[in-house]
């Protein structure tokens, strides 16, 4: 009876912030896929081509700064864990100052950057172009996008799943209305959906602002900026952070050699691909949830030095999860074509997508355990752990690329993609006792 009580407790935990941040993700997808959408209607395959390298060049921007958000949780949960509100408001002001200050790099550079980028990426000119016409509008909301990073970072550490659920959906929702809005509605085309972009990012940040100050305005009295950002006091922050973003960096390089190298075989096949991965991330997206949740328990029950408890959470994560997986699998095999065929209705995108549909079928057993490992990482702050992972994924997804292109083809592409996250799910359980366990007694 014990046993079960304690079950029952945790599954409630664990449900308590996977659901919110699982209703939170699923709109991330869905909106890209509106997005995608709205161009495959208004547009051909060079618009949705344009599309994917326009969004390509705001992740790599962006990507590269998960650490505000992954960093900040797992700081701030293992504080938390610590009953340390100094710690956690401290973590909080160093990420916010962080984030405004890459906010001005970016602005400083963007002419620099995307004409660099552009460079390297093989694509039309009329892909270029659209993507351009994206990229000047979007840059605008770097402040908003950067805060909101810090701001889910510090919920999701508070062991608080509703804010960021309530930001996400905002964001979202805003930038799904606005984009049909001003993208068809308003014939305002391609400029529409970055338009979009722009003021749904900046909504969601007046929300997080007011949450914050409705939630843990109390906290305030432990808060001192100028001590947060002394460089002695920002040597921690930044030490955890180096590791995430090598990360941030490992995964970039995996995302936009996706997309760079599906722009070598034609427009159509760079149509196929955006599409696809859009429609991955719906899995991905959806586990993600429980990754969030294996962030926020195992930094709380690290930081408060409890073992028992933290094994049994990342046993009750990962029990939920098998399922998930199962579930998503019958999706996509019932009924893969048909939410392709909800993206676009450009006939030769849709057949061309037909050789691909496998992948989907795959994704959920494959990477399953990559994600949830991730969010338990970051919970134990093992960011070196993670980092040399990365890595190797990363050299995994060029190796096997390179290595099976002359028998399969652009089908090496996705054999590929999927050879990283296997990769990953292998290295982090095999140092899944020196990484996390080893931190608190059992």
């Amino acid at each position: 009876m014990a046993d079960n009580s304690l079950i029952r407790q945790m599954n409630k935990k664990v449900l308590r912030l996977a659901i919110p941040s699982i209703l939170a993700n699923i709109t991330v997808p869905l909106v890209g896929m509106v997005d995608v959408g709205v161009v495959g209607h208004i547009g051909d395959a060079v618009a949705i081509g344009g599309m994917a390298i326009s969004t390509m060049l705001f992740d790599l921007l962006y990507w590269n700064m998960g650490f505000l958000r992954v960093g900040t949780g797992g700081m701030i949960a293992q504080a938390l864990g610590r009953r340390d509100l100094k710690d956690v408001m401290k973590i909080f002001t160093q990420g916010i100052g962080t984030a405004l200050s890459i906010a001005l790099i970016i602005f400083a550079i963007q002419y620099l950057y995307i004409d660099i980028a552009l460079g390297f990426i093989n694509c039309s000119p009329q892909v270029a172009e659209y993507a351009r016409q994206y990229y000047f509008i979007r840059i605008w909301a770097a402040p908003a996008t950067l805060s909101l990073f810090v701001f889910k970072g510090f919920f999701i550490g508070m062991q608080n799943a509703i804010s960021p659920m309530a930001a996400d959906i905002t964001v979202n929702v805003a930038n799904l209305g606005l984009c049909l809005l001003f993208a068809v509605k308003f014939g305002m085309g391609f400029k529409g959906i970055a338009w979009a972009v722009f003021t749904a990012q900046y909504t969601g940040l007046a929300l997080c602002i007011i949450l914050f100050l409705i939630y843990y305005r109390k906290l305030f009295k432990y808060s001192n900026v100028k001590e947060s950002l002394r460089l002695k006091d920002l040597g921690k922050f930044f030490s955890v952070n180096g590791n995430l973003f090598v990360r941030s960096i490992c995964f970039l390089f995996i995302y936009v050699g996706f997309t760079s190298l599906s722009a070598n075989y034609g427009d159509t096949q760079l149509a196929v691909g955006t599409i696809i991965m859009k429609l991955l991330m719906l899995f991905s997206f959806f586990i993600d949830g429980f990754a969030y949740a294996g962030e926020a328990l195992a930094g709380k029950y690290i930081g408060a030095k409890d073992g028992p408890l933290l094994r049994h959470s990342v046993r009750v994560i990962f029990r939920w999860c098998f399922w998930i997986a199962v579930a998503s699998t019958v999706v996509y095999v019932l009924g893969g074509k048909w939410m392709f065929t909800l993206m676009t209705d450009k006939a030769d995108v849709i057949e061309a997508s037909l050789p691909f549909l496998v992948w989907l079928w795959v994704m959920p057993a494959l990477s399953t355990s990559a994600f949830v490992w991730d969010g338990i990482y970051v919970g134990a702050t093992s960011t070196r752990s993670i980092m040399w992972g990365m890595i190797f994924a990363a050299l995994a997804f060029f190796g096997f690329y390179y290595a099976l292109r002359p028998l399969w083809g652009i089908q090496a592409l996705y054999a590929a993609y999927m050879a990283h996250v296997v990769v990953r799910s292998i290295w982090m359980y095999a140092f899944r006792n020196k990484a996390v366990f080893s931190k608190v007694p059992l």
